[in-house]
């Protein structure tokens, strides 16, 4: 993660604390906390900073230096102040409120129900909590958005990047011992008889619910789904496309109060009642039974992955191939299987931080060895079995450009960018009504923040 990238995340987790707290906690007459700084109309209150502070030392980075840290936040508001005046910048407020919505049922499905959870984040009502997601995302896009806009003409030569790396090699981490991997995944598929049962029992409390019990009441006793059941299988003000497609064509083609029959999705039986419909939203119950295997599916499906892996070792078909035919898992079934990096979609990843099932799996594997198949579970939860290809073994070592020149390059453009971008806020500062409180008069900062800055006590 980029410097400028982390700072961006760290500010807008505050931004949410922050709204939280003076949302929750102000009563009539009352003082607001104190304004650290104002950059055009955007303000930093002195809560940012000591609650990014205490955020940040949670995740484990040393903010002992005040003005530094003060410093990261000025140059985030500032990107994001220009940003919303950039009109080559789309606004995309409509598609930020919409993801705030589909956040806030995310979160909820976290806790027993909404209650719980506006306590916990304190916030009085739903309304505040969703207004702070979406500044969250309003301000993490504008601010990668102007930040791209800004460095989006950024390169290194290959001289340059020699010259980055002589000058700082002593300073650059060390790479830690990681692999490249390639996995094939499949559900187990289930019986007919099993998909039966679970067929028949939905239709058993279809009926129930007929027969003059609630659709919440059972949604509680019997739905799989950890995300709704405790609040009776409800989930308010669906957005069209948010829902996998089974569950949202049946929904959709009920009428109000109307329930469906069992519905199949990747994630198991729908049971389906449509509670209103308002435009291209929609609020909806249902009661989930997961399509779990039994012993006997996944003794059938490892027997089928490991007629695969026979044909990849008789190089009858290659991994690649087996992967985009057979696989089921649509994270890297279309990439030859290759797992990637969620930070950087490298596929150089740390052993220290691969699943603790595929780690032991492939203890002891050499380059080209495949796994015999095995059980997991995906985010999900949902039973899965796989096999695993490793397609190098790279051992912790110093970054050398001989071997590591993508990296060392990824990091002499950061660098450049960073400088691209200081410069830029160097330049913005003149023009823009700064105030900074008196307790960062002292401050070194590296750009000249404290030029033309109206200086504020209290």
């Amino acid at each position: 993660m980029s410097k400028y990238t982390k700072y961006l995340f760290l500010l807008s987790v505050i931004v949410f604390l922050v709204s939280g707290k003076l949302s929750a906690q102000l009563t009539k007459g009352q003082l607001i906390d104190g304004i650290a700084a104002v950059i055009g109309d955007e303000i930093i209150l002195e809560s940012d900073i000591e609650d990014q502070a205490n955020y940040a030392k949670q995740q484990g980075t040393n903010v002992g230096n005040k003005c530094e840290f003060m410093e990261s936040i000025l140059n985030n508001k500032l990107l994001i102040y220009e940003a919303k005046k950039d009109t080559l910048i789309e606004n995309k407020s409509a598609a930020i409120k919409e993801m705030a919505g589909n956040k806030y049922n995310q979160i909820l499905g976290q806790f027993p129900d909404e209650k719980a959870m506006l306590a916990a984040y304190k916030f009085r009502t739903s309304y505040e909590m969703k207004n702070a997601i979406e500044k969250i995302d309003a301000d993490n896009y504008y601010g990668q958005q102007k930040y791209a806009r800004i460095t989006e003409k950024a390169d290194v030569t290959p001289n340059e990047v020699t010259d980055f790396y002589n000058q700082f090699k002593f300073q650059l981490p060390n790479v830690k011992d990681e692999v490249s991997l390639s996995k094939i995944s499949m559900y187990p598929k289930l019986s007919e008889s099993h998909r039966k049962e679970i067929i028949d029992k939905l239709k058993k409390i279809k009926q129930d619910i007929k027969n003059g019990d609630s659709f919440e009441n059972l949604a509680r006793i019997y739905s799989e789904d950890e995300g709704s059941a405790a609040v009776g299988g409800l989930y308010k003000n669906i957005n069209m496309g948010q829902m996998v497609k089974p569950f949202e064509a049946a929904a959709l083609n009920l009428q109000e109060g109307d329930i469906s029959d069992p519905v199949e999705s990747e994630f198991g039986f729908h049971l389906i009642q449509l509670v209103k419909r308002n435009g291209k939203k929609y609020d909806a119950r249902h009661i989930l039974i997961k399509s779990t295997p039994n012993a006997e599916e996944l003794t059938t499906a490892k027997k089928e992955l490991d007629s695969i892996r026979t044909l990849i070792l008789e190089k009858k078909i290659t991994f690649k191939d087996a992967a985009y035919k057979y696989s089921d898992d649509k994270s890297n079934k279309f990439s030859a299987g290759i797992m990637t990096n969620n930070q950087d979609g490298s596929d150089k990843l740390e052993k220290l931080s691969l699943d603790p099932t595929i780690s032991y799996q492939i203890a002891g594997l050499k380059k080209g060895d495949i796994t015999d198949p095995f059980q997991q579970e995906d985010q999900q939860k949902r039973k899965m079995i796989s096999i695993v290809q490793v397609n190098d073994i790279i051992d912790a070592h110093q970054l050398e450009l001989a071997t590591d020149y993508e990296r060392i390059k990824d990091m002499a453009l950061n660098k450049k960018k960073n400088e691209i971008v200081e410069k830029w806020v160097n330049a913005k500062i003149p023009s823009l009504f700064i105030s900074l409180d008196n307790k960062y008069k002292d401050c070194n900062f590296h750009s000249n923040w404290q030029k033309n800055s109206v200086v504020t006590t209290k």
